[in-house]
């Protein structure tokens, strides 16, 4: 029976070790394009890989465009989170296959300078257009039905997000007028009321903000009957 070959110098070698001491020591990635790979990492979707930000993009505009929308529609929840999600990334890639198609032509004329011969500048510009549909045209093509799939994908999000959100505030609006209920009941009795006992996540305060709003509505409903009464 042969013997195991001998370990460098008689020792051990520990791959895991030394895995563990080259990564200590690594500095991450040193080139622009090395950092803007890296920095996208986070923006990558785990089933398909999809990166919604190219490396020629802006992150920090696409995280403030992202923002904007959480902050516009306050979404509630995974599925309306989600759905926000879809929103906004359906319009950034909308916007980046307008300045594609605007880029594909602008290109076109420029290498299409000098080549058209036309007595005229305006004339030779609109030569130049027309020659860059013809030979972009599939190009454009694609583009077209990329905005329009887009656009579908936004519609159809828009109006999901649009349908839970009525529920959702229909549900809150219900919790809230049985919360308020269960508390005037409870202050008119001069009992202490916790509304999580019955289940409701309201704080007393914003229940009681809400009581005085609506006494504050019927009030002016009161006023407007009485003036109109009067008139």
């Amino acid at each position: 029976m042969k013997n195991p070959p001998e370990k460098p110098n008689g020792a051990d070698v520990d791959h895991a070790s030394i895995n563990r001491e080259n990564a200590r020591r690594s500095t991450g990635p040193r080139t622009e394009i090395g950092k803007k790979r890296s920095s996208l990492n986070s923006l990558r979707h785990g089933l398909t890989g999809q990166t919604i930000v190219l490396p020629s993009e802006d992150l920090a505009a696409y995280q403030a465009f992202h923002k904007r929308f959480f902050d516009d529609l306050q979404p509630s929840g995974m599925l309306e989170e989600q759905l926000v999600q879809t929103l906004a990334d359906c319009s950034w890639r909308s916007n980046r296959a307008r300045a594609i198609e605007t880029n594909l032509l602008t290109l076109g004329q420029i290498e299409a300078e000098g080549a058209i011969q036309a007595n005229h500048p305006e004339a030779a510009a609109a030569l130049a257009m027309a020659q860059t549909y013809r030979d972009q045209a599939r190009a454009l093509a694609n583009l077209s039905m990329l905005e329009q799939r887009l656009s579908r994908q936004f519609e159809k999000a828009l109006k999901q997000l649009r349908e839970l959100q009525d529920e959702r505030r229909k549900c809150e609006d219900s919790e809230m007028n049985h919360a308020a209920q269960l508390l005037r009941m409870h202050q008119e009795r001069k009992l202490p009321y916790e509304p999580k006992e019955d289940g409701f996540v309201f704080s007393t305060d914003e229940i009681q903000q809400h009581i005085r709003r609506e006494e504050r509505l019927e009030d002016a409903e009161h006023a407007h009957y009485a003036r109109n009464a009067a008139a």
